[in-house]
């Protein structure tokens, strides 16, 4: 997992091709008024999912983790904590389902605080818990799928 300021995009750009296409989308396109929703950059080989939501508590999210696509989320707005784990040996909570790729899992997760301006990638053996935050706050956020 690699977890940064967006003013900092540059060192990331030679991890490769598609995650500096998907660096690049984030920093070259004004999200603040973009409808949510899925998004196609490069068909289904990388495309943006906009959202805006509630944060909620870390009770009611699991680990999940991809197999197909690397995430490269950034905060437009708002703060959450993600939670982060590496894929070890993690109980199975929900098989892995290849037409939404992802799978669940119970385990021990450290928290992060990402804040507006932040972008975190995570690669599948980087398993993640987004979208928490106690009081419930407003998240608006993008996930940019990268296929591996």
């Amino acid at each position: 997992m690699i977890i940064d300021a967006i003013d900092n995009v540059s060192l990331y750009s030679s991890l490769g091709p598609r995650i500096g296409a998907a660096l690049d989308y984030i920093v070259n396109t004004d999200f603040s008024s973009m409808a949510t929703g899925k998004h196609h950059i490069d068909g289904e080989r990388l495309f943006a999912i906009v959202n805006e939501y509630q944060t909620i508590n870390p009770t009611e999210v699991e680990l999940e983790g991809h197999r197909r696509y690397i995430d490269v989320q950034y905060l437009v707005a708002g703060s959450e904590l993600i939670g982060y784990a590496p894929l070890t040996d993690q109980p199975l909570l929900k098989e892995y389902d290849g037409k939404e790729d992802y799978a669940l899992y119970r385990g021990e997760a450290t928290y992060v605080r990402l804040s507006a301006g932040m972008f975190a990638i995570l690669y599948p053996h980087d398993l993640h818990m987004p979208c928490i935050g106690e009081p419930p706050t407003t998240v608006r956020k993008v996930v940019v799928k990268v296929m591996i």
